[in-house]
């Protein structure tokens, strides 16, 4: 079953995680210096916030994979959808290693599709480009020529970010 995805830049790590756990009932999940998360059920829900982005507010949304079969049919959704996709393997970011396909929809709102598999210690992979203060945990999709996934969100990824 997959899981809804929303992170959001705010300015204020410690009022943000007072106001989401009282709203949601319930602590975070992971909670670090620079990033908190809850994963919740009802609603089910992957609501992280950080302290990461340029400007406070939604940085992107997302659908968050239980395998790589649920990740491969989401790939070929945004293939139907027409959209660009950009795939990520092995990706390391907010303390998490994934396997991420990346598109835009028609008003600009990025949009993650990931399965996550592993944890880690790092908010950014040690070489990533985006390990920059102020840089979002995503590639640049609007400096991708439009191309098609094929269904696999496993291959190299087609931008220098993330």
């Amino acid at each position: 079953m997959k899981r809804f995805h929303v992170h959001l830049n705010v300015d204020d790590l410690s009022a943000n995680i007072r106001f989401y756990s009282a709203l949601f009932a319930s602590e975070p999940t992971v909670s670090k210096p620079d990033y908190a998360k809850w994963m919740l059920e009802d609603p089910r829900v992957n609501f992280a916030i950080s302290t990461k982005g340029s400007t406070p507010g939604i940085d992107h949304l997302g659908i968050q994979a239980d395998d790589e079969g649920e990740l491969r049919e989401l790939g070929r959704r945004i293939d139907v959808a027409g959209s660009t996709s950009v795939p990520e393997a092995a990706a390391v970011c907010c303390y998490v290693k994934s396997e991420k396909v990346w598109t835009e929809d028609p008003h600009g709102m990025r949009w993650e599709t990931f399965h996550s598999h592993g944890e880690s210690t790092t908010y950014y992979a040690g070489d990533s480009a985006c390990a920059t203060e102020g840089a979002a945990c995503r590639p640049e999709i609007s400096a991708v020529a439009p191309a098609k996934s094929q269904g696999d969100p496993c291959c190299e990824p087609r931008s220098g970010c993330c």
